[in-house]
């Protein structure tokens, strides 16, 4: 079972994801946005930065990718 969570994204990969997720998840909190985009932004944004935390993303595993050498 742990084998199937090893990080598969490399350092540059990891900082645009955690980059991405905050300015999203900082757009749905400041931007004057509707219901529907605000949740849309959040959800992205925070599986950005958790898959940029973790080092890991399911879909990379899912099609056998990875960025990490």
């Amino acid at each position: 079972m742990g084998a199937f969570l090893l990080p598969n994204e490399n350092n540059l990969d990891r900082t645009i994801r955690i980059i991405v997720g905050l300015l999203l998840i900082g757009l749905s909190v400041f931007a004057n946005l509707n219901g529907t985009l605000k949740i849309v932004f959040i959800v992205i944004g925070a599986i950005a930065l958790i898959t940029g935390l973790t080092g890991f993303c399911l879909l990379y595993k899912v099609f056998n990718f990875s960025t990490k050498k």
